[in-house]
């Protein structure tokens, strides 16, 4: 039923083969984005930003031996947000001629003017300057759109095939492939072209004991990733064995041999022991940590959610202003976080955001210490920067752009650390690889996270898988009982495809990486007995 409302939701739906055609020429976007700017000028606009898009989107969708569903959309249109008398406005047309968008431009400014008369402050904006013509393309070496889909559907096949040869029951996996077609104009003087692609291989397998109905599911250990179809090559130069034998994949992905683990290790939790509640020292796998981070640090930096602007969307933070004059201890000296949209390879990477503003990496907490949050071009002056962060983001054409989570990650460790090394000095503790379930306060202050592997540690050494494992953490006091992060060696990235903020709610992506992490006495529950 999901996939069917897909086309309503991106766009229209098209043929696979026009996925690769109908690319705007690059003067034809100029001469739209120079009709917009003039319009709005013309109209009275003191500033004035033109976003043309051209969205694809791709979904592969299998279950077991069959293919339910493939659907391509398009989505094609223009977005134009202006400041007129001091205050902002928006419209958006997929009328593509020079009068269309000319119209769109004085609607907008139209509608700043009306907004203007209800404004307490006028908007102030941090400079930035024009750069003149731009283009940035992500490092993809394989257009996942250019491969057959006969070729992914016979992949994803494959991959259900070995997980339900190898004691699976049930495996459904899809394939989403995202190339966005992005160009920037301001009365700034930028005309900025990008090119965006961002691909997710992910599956969901099930064990099912038919004596007893019970049943165990073990979801994709693969990250969403700012990569092309070369992600998918399974190169074992990037595959890292863990001490508790889980095979965990970096910049290249092996589906077919993960469904394979995935199907013995989801039959292997029909069988593991209920975790025994109490306090643990937890060892937290990179595939694990991602979510933990993008909850507790990404979404409460975020300063329009520090401010209260994004109350009524879950979007409120414990990390208040204050905090960062006062110093806040928001983890111990092992915590260091930077936002960041550079990383290659990550789902933020871009080389100017939807404001125009270049791209960079910044520190939000610095060896424990929260030192700054994620701001934009009309957020800036609230904190005394005379820069924006370049985290400005908007899911379409026709949606306005607005504070988004960068990339936000844990840095490794300053020391050499190996994995084996961080186990050996564990006594009483728990190995957690991949997320799972999580609920957490609109303040991001009290939660509790899941994940899809457990595996007991005594005396320094990985034992037999256990089941039913949540733990419980106060922000601050968990980035505090962090004692060791893993070196650069065992760095990783996780992430969101669809990280949803906003009214109208819209979805970003996002990654976060980290190297492995032990943080000392965390509140460990059963989910199997608190569900009684």
């Amino acid at each position: 039923m999901g996939a069917a409302l897909l086309p309503s939701v991106y766009g229209r739906a098209v043929a696979a083969e026009a996925l690769l055609d109908g690319a705007i020429p690059v003067m034809v976007k100029r001469t739209l984005a120079d009709a917009a700017l003039a319009a709005a000028t013309g109209a009275g606009a003191s500033y004035c930003d033109v976003r043309i898009g051209r969205y694809l989107r791709q979904f592969v969708i299998t279950r077991d031996a069959h293919v339910e569903n493939v659907v391509n959309t398009e989505s094609i249109g223009v977005g134009i947000r202006v400041i007129a008398g001091g205050a902002w406005g928006f419209a958006a047309t997929n009328d593509m001629s020079t009068a269309g968008v000319a119209t769109a431009a004085r609607q907008a400014t139209a509608i700043a003017k009306a907004n203007a008369r209800n404004q307490t402050a006028p908007v102030q904006l941090a400079p930035t300057p024009g750069v003149g013509e731009q283009s940035w393309r992500a490092p993809i070496r394989t257009n996942a759109m250019a491969v057959p889909v006969k070729e992914k559907a016979a992949l994803l096949l494959d991959v259900n095939a070995a997980a339900l040869a190898n004691g699976a029951d049930f495996v459904n996996s899809v394939l989403f492939s995202v190339n966005e077609q992005k160009y920037f104009a301001s009365t700034d003087g930028s005309y900025i072209d990008q090119d965006i692609h961002r691909i997710w291989p992910l599956m969901r397998v099930t064990a099912v004991d038919k004596a007893t109905g019970k049943f165990r599911t073990r979801s994709a250990l693969s990250a969403p990733m700012g990569l092309g179809y070369e992600y998918l090559d399974g190169n074992k130069a990037d595959q890292t064995v863990l001490p508790s034998g889980v095979v965990v994949y970096g910049k290249s992905y092996d589906m077919k041999a993960d469904a394979i683990a995935a199907a013995k290790q989801a039959r292997a939790k029909l069988k593991a022991p209920s975790v025994k509640p109490g306090k643990y020292d937890l060892v937290l796998d990179p595939s694990h940590t991602w979510l933990t981070i993008h909850e507790s640090v990404g979404h409460p930096t975020e300063l329009d959610r520090v401010l209260g602007y994004e109350a009524n969307y879950a979007g409120t933070s414990f990390a208040t202003l204050d905090k960062r004059r006062d110093h806040f201890k928001y983890g111990s000296d092992k915590v260091t976080i930077v936002a960041d949209k550079l990383q290659p390879g990550s789902l933020g990477a871009v080389g100017f955001d939807d404001e125009g503003v270049k791209t960079k990496q910044w520190a939000l907490i610095k060896d424990g210490v929260l030192v700054d949050y994620q701001a934009i071009r009309d957020q800036a002056h609230i904190i005394g920067k005379t820069a924006s962060d370049g985290c400005c983001y908007a899911d379409s054409w026709s949606s306005v752009q607005f504070q988004r989570m960068a990339n936000v990650s844990l840095q490794p460790g300053k020391t050499k650390l190996s994995v084996p090394d961080m186990v050996a000095g564990v006594e009483n503790g728990i190995y957690i690889v991949g997320d799972g379930s999580f609920s957490i306060d609109q303040q991001r202050y009290n939660a509790q996270f899941g994940g899809q592997l457990f595996y007991e540690i005594k005396n320094g050494k990985v034992g037999g898988m256990i089941e039913d494992v949540a733990y419980q953490i106060r922000t601050p006091e968990f980035w505090n009982s962090c004692v060791a992060v893993c070196d650069e060696r065992d760095y990783r990235l996780g992430g969101s495809f669809f990280d949803g903020k906003g009214q109208p709610a819209q979805v970003s992506a996002v990654s976060h990486g980290s190297s492995t992490a032990r943080f000392n006495g965390i509140n460990v529950i059963s989910t199997a007995r608190s569900l009684g």
